[in-house]
């Protein structure tokens, strides 16, 4: 389980997958994909092993497909073998956690800070010696913003 101040969060204590900030009418739904909007704003998981990034190896930023935020980093991320994108670390403040207590189990999400848009859920099976946290991201909530090649 990840450090305590992540769950003990009085602002995200309690509260289910799909609760979050009030969306803005259209919730972006225009310029998503369906795919996307299924991820971001119904809170659904894409298939292992089908995501644009699972296996990517290029180096960049990870944005919110919802809003640009940047998430994360290509150096946090890791292969873990779960058939998702997974990142050792987020970017700052913008990614929030919180309790997920869907499907009779209890999680921790993880959703952009800045949209509410749920990105997947944050397990404390990483890398020991990068922290121990293993954020398991859709692909379909990020959009990788590439580093110029030299």
């Amino acid at each position: 389980m990840p450090p305590d101040e992540t769950t003990d969060d009085k602002a995200h204590a309690g509260r289910q997958s799909g609760d979050g900030p009030p969306r803005a009418a259209g919730d972006g739904r225009q310029r998503l994909t369906p795919e996307q909007h299924r991820v971001l704003r119904e809170g659904g998981t894409e298939r292992a092993f089908t995501g644009a990034y699972h296996d990517e190896k290029a180096d960049g930023l990870y944005r919110c497909a919802g809003c640009g935020a940047a998430l994360f980093s290509s150096r946090a991320k890791f292969d873990s073998g779960s058939g998702w994108p997974s990142f050792a670390e987020a970017v700052g403040q913008n990614v929030t956690l919180r309790d997920d207590l869907s499907h009779k189990m209890r999680r921790i999400e993880a959703v952009c800070a800045s949209c509410g848009g749920h990105l997947g859920h944050l397990f404390d099976d990483g890398p020991r010696d990068r922290g121990g946290l293993r954020y398991c991201v859709n692909s379909a909530a990020l959009v990788l913003d590439r580093e110029p090649s030299s």
